[in-house]
């Protein structure tokens, strides 16, 4: 398994407009991502500094890599450039976090 951390920047007036986009994900990017072999995909907000912490994981990091290059994914980076700070080809400035901790309890 892959797990993976980073930041992101939505724009402080734009932090209700990203809630809402994400609560309305298009099935087609669900469906993306999980043919992708996403896991599990958080992300937090820090309404004070609007800064966006996520966590994922997928089943690997080689699969994971081609979702950038994807039709649908090129489609939503599109779609929020306007509310988040972004590169010039519209994919999110992400920065990676480093993972110190991991823990998981029994099941």
């Amino acid at each position: 398994m892959f797990r993976k951390g980073f930041k992101m920047y939505v724009y402080p007036d734009q932090q209700k407009e990203y809630y809402k986009r994400h609560a309305e994900l298009w099935p087609e990017m669900e469906e993306m991502l999980r043919a992708h072999g996403l896991i599990k995909y958080v992300i937090f907000l820090d309404k004070e500094t609007s800064v966006l912490y996520a966590y994922l994981e997928t089943e690997n990091e080689e699969l994971w890599s081609k979702v950038a290059r994807t039709e649908v994914n090129r489609k939503w980076w599109s779609y929020m450039a306007p509310i988040m700070k972004t590169n010039a080809d519209e994919s999110p400035i992400a920065v990676d976090l480093k993972e110190v901790f991991y823990l998981e309890g029994e099941r």
